[in-house]
């Protein structure tokens, strides 16, 4: 559906450009925007690819581990359907933490490595879990201390203090953190019931 729902902005788009006479102009920024997908992707695969590494790092030498067994009180009852002592509690922490510094670049390959981790507790089914869908969840709607890209975007145009965003930025992801919480809560029990 979200196919179709494309196409059709994209024809649409284009349709409307040949009839006011602007294809040019999108042509233009067709391949502009090319280039830049391009770079955004060479660059986040260096980072990702980084992140990996440290987690792997830290997974061998056991903090990922130990970082589960500090947080798992406070998980285990946002996540019920995960065991005790399970590493997935340490996987994700370490992406509420990286999303918490506004390191999202580096929450990504954690989050997937705790998405794996979740998948393999659901017995490898393509439908989704409670606690798969509760991370989900949380990690869209992670509290934000130091929205870095902003912040950088602010700098690369100019922004007399980009550092302004960082006090409604973590107002504003504090909020749709709690909301994403009882939504959750919500829908879970509607489910059981």
């Amino acid at each position: 559906m979200v196919s179709v729902a494309f196409a059709f902005l994209i024809l649409a788009g284009f349709l409307f450009a040949a009839i006011n006479g602007t294809m040019a102009e999108v042509n233009e920024a067709l391949f502009a925007s090319m280039g830049q997908s391009i770079e955004l992707a060479i660059s986040l695969a260096g980072i990702l690819l980084f992140w990996t590494g440290v987690m792997k790092t830290a997974e061998a030498a056991g903090m990922v581990k130990g970082l589960a067994d500090a947080v798992q009180p406070l998980l285990a009852r946002l996540f019920p359907e995960i065991p005790d002592g399970h590493v997935v509690f340490g996987y994700i922490a370490s992406n509420m933490a990286a999303n918490f510094f506004g390191l999202g670049n580096a929450a990504t390959p954690i989050g997937l490595k705790a998405m794996r981790e979740l998948k393999k507790l659901n017995g490898d089914e393509d439908k989704a879990s409670r606690s798969m869908i509760t991370f989900l969840a949380l990690n869209t709607a992670a509290i934000t201390l130091i929205p870095t890209t902003v912040i950088a975007i602010g700098m690369k145009n100019g922004a007399s203090d980009p550092t302004d965003i960082i006090i409604p930025a973590l107002a504003a992801t504090i909020l749709s953190f709690f909301f994403a919480i009882v939504l959750d809560r919500y829908y879970a029990f509607r489910r059981r019931r």
